[in-house]
Protein backbone atom coordinates (compact mmCIF):
# COMPACT_ATOMS: atom_id res chain seq x y z
CA UNK A 1 0.00 0.00 0.00
CA UNK A 2 1.54 3.26 -1.05
CA UNK A 3 1.16 6.52 0.83
CA UNK A 4 -1.50 8.07 -1.44
CA UNK A 5 -3.77 5.04 -1.10
CA UNK A 6 -3.23 5.04 2.63
CA UNK A 7 -4.10 8.76 2.91
CA UNK A 8 -7.27 8.24 0.85
CA UNK A 9 -8.29 5.39 3.14
CA UNK A 10 -7.63 7.51 6.25
CA UNK A 11 -9.70 10.35 4.78
CA UNK A 12 -12.59 7.99 3.95
CA UNK A 13 -12.61 6.41 7.41
CA UNK A 14 -12.32 9.85 9.04
CA UNK A 15 -15.39 11.14 7.15
CA UNK A 16 -17.39 8.10 8.24
CA UNK A 17 -16.29 8.51 11.85
CA UNK A 18 -17.10 12.24 11.92
CA UNK A 19 -20.53 11.60 10.40
CA UNK A 20 -21.23 9.05 13.13
CA UNK A 21 -20.17 11.50 15.85
CA UNK A 22 -22.42 14.23 14.45
CA UNK A 23 -25.35 11.84 14.26
CA UNK A 24 -24.85 10.70 17.86
CA UNK A 25 -24.71 14.30 19.10
CA UNK A 26 -27.90 15.16 17.20
CA UNK A 27 -29.72 12.12 18.61
CA UNK A 28 -28.54 12.89 22.14
CA UNK A 29 -29.92 16.45 21.88
CA UNK A 30 -33.35 15.23 20.74
CA UNK A 31 -33.52 12.58 23.46
CA UNK A 32 -32.86 14.99 26.29
CA UNK A 33 -35.06 17.84 25.05
CA UNK A 34 -38.29 15.95 25.74
CA UNK A 35 -37.28 13.68 28.58
CA UNK A 36 -40.64 13.20 30.30
CA UNK A 37 -42.34 12.06 27.11
CA UNK A 38 -40.10 9.00 26.95
CA UNK A 39 -39.52 8.45 30.66
CA UNK A 40 -41.27 5.24 31.61
CA UNK A 41 -41.12 6.17 35.30
CA UNK A 42 -43.06 9.39 34.80
CA UNK A 43 -46.68 9.02 35.95
CA UNK A 44 -48.92 11.19 33.79
CA UNK A 45 -52.18 11.10 35.73
CA UNK A 46 -51.31 12.55 39.12
CA UNK A 47 -54.79 12.50 40.61
CA UNK A 48 -55.35 8.86 39.68
CA UNK A 49 -51.92 7.95 41.10
CA UNK A 50 -52.70 9.74 44.36
CA UNK A 51 -56.10 8.08 44.62
CA UNK A 52 -54.69 4.65 43.89
CA UNK A 53 -51.69 4.76 46.24
CA UNK A 54 -52.69 7.22 48.95
CA UNK A 55 -56.50 6.93 49.01
CA UNK A 56 -57.86 8.35 52.30
CA UNK A 57 -54.95 10.71 52.87
CA UNK A 58 -55.44 12.15 49.36
CA UNK A 59 -59.17 12.70 49.92
CA UNK A 60 -58.60 14.37 53.29
CA UNK A 61 -56.08 16.77 51.78
CA UNK A 62 -58.14 17.68 48.72
CA UNK A 63 -61.28 18.12 50.85
CA UNK A 64 -59.52 20.89 52.75
CA UNK A 65 -58.39 22.45 49.49
CA UNK A 66 -61.94 22.58 48.17
CA UNK A 67 -63.29 24.05 51.44
CA UNK A 68 -60.71 26.80 51.24
CA UNK A 69 -62.31 28.33 48.13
Amino acid sequence: MDSTTRLKLIKKVGKKFNAKLKRNQRVRKTETSSYDRYNINHYTDASRYAEEYYGDRYRQTTRLDYDWD
